[in-house]
């Protein structure tokens, strides 16, 4: 699909907080050397990884349940357009107020001007990928405006003034010792104190979050969400959630803001079925979530009043996904749920945390998501933050094939670099050479000949460290010593030179 509504697809001018501000390779080898955050990651995935297995081998149809979630995915972008106007007509019929958002900053501005509108200063916010991608709380503090952060693990984080390295545990990166002393130094700058003889207990730390937070909820006007899912058929959202901090900033607050990426569509309720079952056996290892929140428009009785919150406003972000949608390999990326299950098995992340990646969606997803909806070359780096060792699409409950957007994402850099410059790279001419090398029989077996010389520069059986330009590869790998003997003269020596 290379048109939306009617458009040609949508590059955004303002994608917000998905730039990396430097590339992987550094931000990852200072995270290598943060022993603390490397047990701290190791230990949460390690845990979370254990509890998805347990509750995945306990349903029979798993697989088949992973297809039909990537089967419903993939026909609901084919038809995202046609979806897309049923959801507005819906909700509009049912009292809201639709707003489209072609990217960050238009999204910033929409509701950044509902807010103002209200005449309140601070607002309450469910946890929400999409308005971290786009930068909302920056925006409305740029206008006097506050938000405060509901989950826990936001909380955490933004009372730490740090930036979320998960996309379902934020504060991941965090030990329980680490959140006491955020919560002490900090809690009462923003409101409720904690008490001076907290501990690191998290029950403790749970009930110091609970009472800093109560008064926001009874005080709040204005509420801000995301959607993990949109239902075209009904105008329908829903967010969930294990804390249940969701369902207070849904119902409580007079106004209600959700900010949507247009990809969070199913058509249908009976598509959630498959969803719900598939998104908190994989985020969070649970059979289902403890809170599954879901409203339709303005709720008002037969005698006039309203239930729940009075105004209404959704807010449909495109912020590259059409672009992204015209890449037939890339566009699968779109079918993603948000559940981060790609993340706790992946061996880069747990090396490096969250924060190397540079955006608020790290780990595989964000290997493939940032550097489309930016464009590649924003993003060139993240593409190579994979082993391809293929764990991520083993436990993706869509089925996304991580490993092979990754590879066609480089593809692309490689294309989009060698069409920019006249002159070839270091890579590509020594790629030329090799292929030069390896088309002839006899220039091949020489050059393996010649290979044994890297055994004086090796230590241990190991290369470390080359001489340029190959020390542009051993800078961040090591390769083994060349054997004392190549297989060609194995194999003459054992079989004859004849064979």
């Amino acid at each position: 699909m290379s048109t939306f509504l009617g458009m040609p697809a949508y590059a955004p001018r303002g994608v917000g907080q998905l730039r990396a501000e430097e590339p992987f390779p550094v931000a990852a080898r200072r995270a290598l050397a943060d022993t603390q955050l490397r047990r701290n990651i190791g230990h949460a995935t390690q845990t979370i990884r254990a509890k998805r297995a347990r509750v995945v081998a306990e349903v029979s149809d798993w697989e088949d349940l992973r297809l039909a979630g990537q089967q419903v995915k993939a026909a609901t972008m084919a038809r995202l357009d046609e979806h897309l106007v049923r959801l507005e007509q819906e909700v509009v019929a049912r009292g809201g107020v639709v707003h489209w958002a072609r990217d960050a900053n238009e999204a910033n501005e929409i509701v950044t001007r509902l807010v103002q509108a209200t005449g309140e200063t601070d607002v309450v916010k469910v946890k929400s990928m999409v308005t971290q991608e786009i930068g909302l709380n920056e925006a409305l503090a740029d206008v006097g405006i506050t938000a405060y952060e509901t989950d826990l693990a936001e909380l955490i984080v933004q009372l730490g003034n740090d930036k979320p390295s998960h996309i379902l545990v934020p504060a991941i990166h965090r030990n329980r010792a680490e959140i006491r002393e955020i919560f002490l130094r900090e809690m009462g700058n923003y409101g409720l104190a904690a008490p001076a003889d907290l501990t690191d207990d998290p029950r403790r730390l749970a009930m110091a979050a609970r009472a800093h937070l109560r008064r926001k909820f009874l005080t709040a006007k204005v509420g801000i969400s995301g959607a993990n899912f949109g239902v075209a058929e009904t105008g329908t959202l829903l967010v969930v959630e294990s804390e249940g901090n969701g369902r207070m900033c849904l119902t409580l607050p007079e106004t209600l803001i959700t900010v949507m990426g247009i990809e969070k569509l199913v058509p249908t309720w009976r598509d959630l079925e498959i969803f719900l079952q598939l998104l908190p056996r994989s985020s969070t290892g649970e059979r289902m979530n403890p809170y599954t929140s879901a409203w339709t428009g303005v709720h008002r009785s037969a005698d006039g009043t309203v239930d729940g919150p009075r105004h209404f406003h959704l807010v449909l972000l495109d912020n590259g996904r059409t672009a992204t949608l015209a890449d037939e390999v890339g566009r699968e990326v779109l079918h993603c749920i948000k559940c981060s299950a790609c993340m706790n098995v992946c061996p880069v992340y747990e090396r490096t945390g969250g924060h190397a990646y540079g955006s608020v969606y790290p780990g595989p997803i964000g290997a493939i998501l940032s550097p489309q909806l930016t464009g590649v070359e924003d993003n060139a780096s993240l593409p190579y933050a994979s082993s391809l060792c293929g764990a991520c699409f083993d436990v993706c409950p869509v089925r996304i094939d991580i490993p092979s957007i990754l590879v066609h994402l480089r593809a692309k850099h490689v294309d989009a670099r060698r069409s920019d410059s006249r002159v070839p790279s270091g890579e590509a001419v020594a790629m030329a050479a090799a292929a030069w090398v390896m088309s002839d029989p006899k220039r091949f077996a020489a050059a393996e000949k010649a290979g044994r010389v890297g055994r004086l520069l090796a230590r241990g059986g190991t290369l470390r460290r080359l001489p340029p330009p190959l020390s542009g590869w051993t800078s961040s790998r090591d390769a083994p010593a060349p054997p004392s003997e190549t297989f060609r003269e194995w194999w003459a020596r054992t079989r004859g030179p004849s064979s």
